[in-house]
């Protein structure tokens, strides 16, 4: 099976001017002390420009690659050899590296690409970057094997690049060499520079700094003069992540944990538009999936759909928890565990469970629950900024003194384990550490009915402690500073958190009330959902009066991979018969699915289509809108995509076949949204919008309508 393991670095910054770091640079070659396993070094070929600007050498490295006896005797060599084109340009300050395998290059394919290149925000100081690929076709049946060695020589090899450069740094400063002139262009090409002086002051006078003019290519270099390093668009550049944040906010990652985190970073910022999870948050799903990209990448789309469908992120601004929460809810923040962890104390066992889920319903439950856990990611943030330090768990503290079989009420223990099922889903690794203190005779009930919903992860993290063991030695102390042991548990420290008690009946409600309730609370959603079947695509009817509307859709691909079309019809579609589906206005739990074009209809005489069809892969989030050229029907389509045999751009790679015969069998499913906006609501944009789009040919393949192609852009990058 062939396997290409991908990798890319963060943005690593030197503090010292590119020149110098060139010279440290150079200092490897032809051989590295620091390197053993770089035997020697030949020049293959070299160029200069005449004006000294550019040099270009490539270079066949001997490498003596640290693998078992038995492995290079059976691959027959005792020595690697790579190619390495070096390309450097001192005007651009830029210098290029490109090294890929000569031996075996037909079994194993190993690409590098490094840069080093000028901060974008101080000339003094420099950015390194490094991206590889690994695919094994055949290795004597050993390709796993050699997989692992070369990503273990790989990532050895990634942590000494740095130090091999501060190493050199180091003995440059030594020999006194702290400072190299940049490139200037050679003397003969002053007589024609001077001529040209003479006429400069006519443009308007802009403060070209001084490298700009050496370069001669000061038109280039103007516009970034002009913003401010003090703009939110400084930073690394184009939003990538530096080493040394990493290793602040983020902790110590291995070379592939950080390359895993920056795929999964930026594959959401080209396919999710607007709000994407901070680093942390992506950081926690990868951490909950062993840094397995693909496995983490489909729990946290499953997350992002969920936190869009049933809004969460608006929960903590605009839900206020009902009264009798706030009074029996016996669970609160207080202060920090010793590793600076936010701390929550949660007095289980004083909690009438029951009382709440009769006087609540499970949803209200369940939303106070996501709304604490909202609350304990903005705590770890402000303690990371407050400890100096890395900080993305909380401290889960849970007194059950009082536990009783009151808490053993069947709907109460369905209440918590969906509880639990949805925190597991979408705040995973979040939870540092759980001290269960005081547990009770019936504690191991709970637990055993409770433990099969944990995450194997989460649950090494309990300590549970029966009695009054926690005083003892390996106890509380250990965990949380003696200040801040809450009162109840004979600590001297006032805890705020309400006492619980039993809800009184009288705020009881009936069956029927919470139903109610609870359809406002939880379906409070504007997204329907769908299922696509193979041969059963989704479609949606929007009739549409005023000839210049403007539909609009936003859409989630939450399984599989769909085409979304818009097509145009003049009669109505028939309603869909009663029998085809059972009912097909009842919208099944699992997403509705309709037709609406007839079989018997023919595109281009019964409906035409007025938007190029867009291919949208599982997890992407798409916004698109048509402005509307004819009143009439327009049907909105998503249908199932299948692979083609032979995609006239290339071949399908095994894993997309491979992929295509898992999914097919199963069906997709989307989450969407559409609305109609008048022209008038436009308010004289409409034209814009016209324009825009009559600038396209009605069909053409590239793209679509103004707004569309934005959408479709934001996917297919």
């Amino acid at each position: 099976a062939a396997m290409v393991q991908k990798y890319q670095s963060p943005v690593r910054v030197y503090k010292h001017p590119f020149e110098l770091i060139m010279a440290a640079y150079e200092r490897r070659f032809p051989t590295c002390p620091l390197i053993p396993m770089f035997v020697a070094s030949d020049t293959v070929s070299e160029y200069k420009s005449e004006d000294g600007a550019v040099h270009v050498i490539e270079r066949r490295c001997k490498l003596d690659i640290d693998a078992p006896r038995l492995l290079k005797k059976i691959a027959g060599v005792d020595y690697v050899y790579f190619v390495q084109k070096n390309s450097l340009n001192r005007r651009e300050r830029t210098l290029h590296i490109e090294a890929y395998n000569e031996t075996f290059s037909n079994r194993v394919i190993i690409n590098e690409h490094c840069s080093y290149t000028v901060h974008p925000d101080n000339e003094d100081w420099t950015c390194f970057e490094q991206s590889a690929s690994l695919d094994i076709k055949s290795f004597f049946g050993f390709e796993s094997t050699v997989e692992k060695i070369a990503m273990k020589q790989y990532t050895s090899n990634i942590k000494k690049g740095k130090e091999i450069i501060e190493y050199y740094l180091k003995q440059l400063e030594e020999e006194g060499i702290t400072f190299v002139p940049r490139w200037t262009p050679p003397v003969t090409c002053k007589s024609e520079s001077s001529t040209s002086h003479p006429r400069r002051p006519v443009s308007p006078a802009i403060n070209i700094p001084e490298s700009a003019t050496k370069e001669g290519s000061s038109s280039k270099e103007i516009p970034n003069t002009s913003s401010s390093p003090s703009e939110p668009t400084a930073g690394t550049p184009d939003d990538k992540l530096d080493a040394d944040y990493i290793k602040r906010y983020l902790g110590d990652l291995t070379p592939m944990q950080e390359s895993c985190l920056i795929r999964l970073r930026q594959w959401l910022q080209e396919t999710h538009k607007g709000k994407i999870p901070k680093d942390e948050h992506i950081l926690r799903f990868l951490r909950a999936r062993d840094f397995n990209i693909d496995k983490a990448r489909e729990i946290l789309c499953q997350s992002l759909t969920w936190r869009k469908q049933h809004q969460v992120d608006y929960i903590l601004d605009t839900w206020n928890p009902p009264q009798v929460l706030q009074d029996y809810y016996a669970g609160g923040w207080h202060h920090h565990d010793k590793d600076g962890r936010p701390l929550y104390v949660l007095r289980l066992g004083q909690m009438d469970t029951k009382g709440l889920v009769r006087a609540l319903g499970e949803e209200a439950l369940l939303r106070y629950v996501l709304s604490i856990n909202e609350e304990g990611l903005r705590r770890c943030e402000e303690n990371t900024k407050v400890f100096g330090r890395p900080i993305s768990s909380w401290t889960c503290l849970v007194d059950l003194e009082g536990l009783n079989m009151r808490h053993l009420w069947r709907p109460g223990v369905k209440a918590l384990l969906r509880i639990i099922e949805v925190v597991e889903a979408n705040y995973p690794e979040t939870l540092g550490r759980l001290l269960i203190l005081r547990a009770p005779r019936v504690f191991p009930v709970l637990w055993t009915l409770v433990s099969p919903f944990i995450d194997d992860n989460t649950r090494k993290k309990f300590l549970i402690y029966a009695g009054n063991d926690y005083q003892g030695p390996g106890g509380l102390l250990d965990y949380i500073d003696k200040e801040i042991i809450p009162d109840f548990l004979g600590g001297e420290c006032m805890c705020e958190v309400p006492e619980g008690g039993l809800v009184p009946k009288s705020l009881y409600r009936t069956a029927e009330e919470l139903e109610n309730e609870d359809i406002k609370l939880w379906t409070e959603t504007i997204y329907q959902s769908a299922s696509v079947f193979k041969g059963a695509p989704h479609e949606v009817l929007i009739q549409i009066v005023d000839a210049s509307s403007v539909i609009t859709w936003d859409f989630d691909v939450c399984k599989g991979d769909i085409v979304f079309n818009i097509f145009h019809s003049k009669r109505a579609p028939q309603p869909p018969k009663k029998d085809s589906l059972g009912a097909h206005s009842i919208t099944s739990p699992g997403g509705n699915n309709v037709q609406l074009i007839d079989k018997v209809w023919q595109l281009g005489r019964d409906y035409s289509m007025v938007e190029s069809p867009l291919i949208c892969k599982e997890g992407e989030s798409v916004q698109g809108s048509h402005v509307t050229r004819w009143p009439g029907f327009y049907i909105l389509q998503w249908k199932f995509h299948s692979m083609p045999a032979c995609a006239t751009t290339n071949l399908p790679r095994v894993d997309d076949v491979l992929a295509s015969l898992q999914v097919s069998s199963h069906k997709c499913k989307v989450m969407y949204y559409t609305e109609v906006i008048g022209s008038e609501d436009f308010r004289g944009s409409m034209t814009s919008l016209e324009s825009s789009h009559s600038g396209f040919s009605q069909l053409s393949a590239a793209t679509t309508s103004s707004s569309q192609s934005h959408s479709s852009s934001m996917i297919s990058r």
